[in-house]
C-alpha cells in the first residue's frame, strides 16, 4: 500500500497520476476529497482530513508500506515560527510511521544541508529530521527552484514583457520542473528494494540564468522578455500581499537571498536524480499554450 499527501497538489497529484498506474494499492489523505478526479477516486482509498492531524495519519498509515510526504504550505501561511511549524506539522507523521510500522518514505525538501538561515528550505530540512528520527527508510528529494513557479507572473509577462525574481540576472542554476520532480518520487515508491536514509538531488539537466530564461521564452512566445530583479524587500512585500504571516514571507525571502547567495548550487550532479525536462521544453509545454488561450 502506497500512500500519497497533497493528491491535488501540483507535485502531489502528478505523483499520483503515476504510482496508480501500478500494481500496488493506492490511498490518498485529502482535505478536500471532492478535488480528485472521479477516475481517481474510483482507483484509490480516501482518508478525509489533513496529513497533519494525528488521526487521520494514523488511519492513512494503518497496513501501509510507503508514504510520499510533503509539508502543504498553506495550512502554515499564518504562523509565526516557521521551522517550528514544519517540524511541528511532522510530528504527527513521525509518531504514526512508528506505529504503524511503515517501511519507508520519499519526502519533497529543499537544497539546504550546511545553511542555518535557508527560510522555508531550512524548514523543510527540520520537517526531514523528525522523519528520519524514527528510523525508516527515506528518501529526501531536494531540489532547487521550481520551473513552475514562472507561472504565477504569466500576466505580466503577457501584459508587459518581464518577469522578476530577487536573484541575480548572470546566476545560473539547475531549475527543475515539477513533472520530473513528480517522476523520481513515484519511482521510489514503487520501487521496493531501496532501505536506509539518503538526501537525492533532484536538479534540472542544465544550468540557466534568467537573462537566458528571458532569451528562451521571446523564442518560444515569439515576442520580446526581459528579465529585472527585484530588491529582495519588494519581493517579499510583494509575496506578503497574499495573507501570510511576516514570519512566512520573511522565510520565502531569507530563501531567496540564500539562493541569490548559490544555494542550489551546492547539490551534487554525481549523485542526483535523472531529469531530462529542459526549461525550453518546459516552456513550449507548459508556459506557451496559456498565452494561445489568451489570444
Amino acid at each position: 500500500m502506497i500512500v500519497i499527501t497533497t493528491p491535488t497538489g501540483d507535485i502531489g497529484s502528478q505523483v499520483l497520476q503515476r504510482v496508480v498506474k501500478g500494481s500496488e494499492p493506492v490511498r490518498v489523505i485529502a482535505r478536500n476529497p471532492s478535488r480528485l478526479t472521479e477516475a481517481i477516486r474510483t482507483r484509490v482509498q480516501v482518508v478525509e482530513g489533513s496529513h497533519g492531524d494525528a488521526a487521520t495519519i494514523q488511519r492513512a498509515l494503518q497496513g501501509a508500506d510507503s508514504l510520499f510526504w510533503l509539508v502543504p504550505p498553506e495550512p502554515l501561511m499564518k504562523l509565526e515560527n516557521i521551522e517550528e511549524a514544519y517540524a511541528d506539522f511532522t510530528k504527527p507523521a513521525a509518531e504514526a510511521i512508528l506505529a504503524c510500522g511503515l517501511k519507508r518514505v520519499v519526502s519533497i525538501s529543499g537544497i539546504a544541508r550546511g545553511w542555518s538561515h535557508a527560510g522555508l528550505a531550512t524548514a523543510n530540512l527540520k520537517a526531514d529530521g523528525v522523519l528520519a528520527v524514527t528510523g525508516v527508510a527515506l528518501r529526501a528529494l531536494v531540489m532547487p527552484s521550481f520551473m513552475e513557479n514562472l507561472l504565477r507572473q504569466a500576466s505580466s509577462i503577457k501584459e508587459k514583457g518581464t518577469f522578476s525574481l530577487p536573484s541575480r540576472a548572470d546566476l545560473k542554476t539547475p531549475l527543475v520542473a515539477t513533472a520530473d520532480i513528480a517522476a523520481v518520487a513515484a519511482k521510489f515508491l514503487i520501487d521496493t528494494s531501496w532501505s536506509g536514509q539518503a538526501e537525492v538531488p533532484v536538479l534540472g539537466p542544465e544550468d540557466i540564468s534568467p537573462n537566458e530564461m528571458a532569451e528562451i521564452l521571446s523564442e518560444v512566445l515569439s515576442r520580446p522578455i526581459r528579465y529585472e530583479q527585484t530588491p529582495v524587500e519588494s519581493y517579499k512585500n510583494r509575496i506578503a500581499k497574499r495573507g501570510m504571516s511576516e514570519a512566512f514571507a520573511q522565510g520565502l525571502a531569507d530563501m531567496m537571498v540564500a539562493k541569490n547567495e548559490g544555494l542550489d548550487n551546492t547539490a551534487d550532479r554525481a549523485i542526483a536524480a535523472d531529469t531530462p525536462t529542459t526549461f525550453r521544453q518546459w516552456s513550449e509545454a507548459a508556459l506557451k499554450p496559456i498565452f494561445i488561450s489568451w489570444s
